[in-house]
């Protein structure tokens, strides 16, 4: 494993998981417990762009960069949703749709690179609003709390549920993209 500065950003990332799932049980008031979770998990919505564009500009990108950043991204979304429904925040289907696609294409990503067909399921343009979708709405989420006047509680909701959506599109954009392969190997 590379020691560099975005691989220690994936990292931090990691260790601020504990963090968003443990303040809910602390003994503070509920709304401590909302704004640390919130900038927890901000800070590692953040320092997932942060490290890739430092990977890139630094030249430090690494195997297992490439393999740990994405797990990091989805053991902290799959943390928070799992908080969200605990709290009765969000949806247990939600939860399940946006988890379950998570690992559904993981593990078709996964394959189609085993295959030498990785190409065919690369992120897309609707990967990319699925996950700018759920990465505002799950703070949203978090925070919970009207702030300036404004409802995020119910922002976040519609927003995890547009989430869930696009989820469901991507996933279909990816299996469709994946299917050619699937088919001419007999599955």
């Amino acid at each position: 494993m590379p020691l560099n500065i975005p691989n220690l950003l994936t990292w931090a990332r990691i260790v601020l998981i504990p963090l968003v799932v443990g303040v809910y049980y602390l003994p503070l008031p509920v709304h401590e417990q909302n704004q640390i979770a919130t900038i927890a998990f901000v800070v590692a919505a953040v320092t997932d762009w942060f490290d890739g564009w430092l990977a890139r500009k630094l030249g430090q990108t690494s195997a297992f960069g490439e393999f740990l950043d994405p797990v990091a991204d989805k053991l902290m979304v799959a943390a928070a949703l799992v908080m969200l429904v605990q709290l009765d925040r969000t949806n247990a289907i939600v939860a399940f749709i946006i988890v379950g696609r998570e690992i559904a294409i993981s593990a078709l990503r996964e394959w189609m690179a085993k295959i030498g067909a990785a190409r065919s399921v690369a992120v897309s343009f609707v990967g990319k609003l699925k996950t700018t979708a759920q990465m505002i709405a799950i703070p949203l989420l978090l925070y919970h709390d009207p702030l300036f006047g404004l409802p995020i509680a119910v922002m976040g909701e519609w927003l995890i549920w547009l989430a869930a959506l696009l989820t469901v599109w991507s996933m279909a954009y990816y299996l469709n993209k994946a299917w050619p392969e699937i088919r001419s190997r007999g599955f």
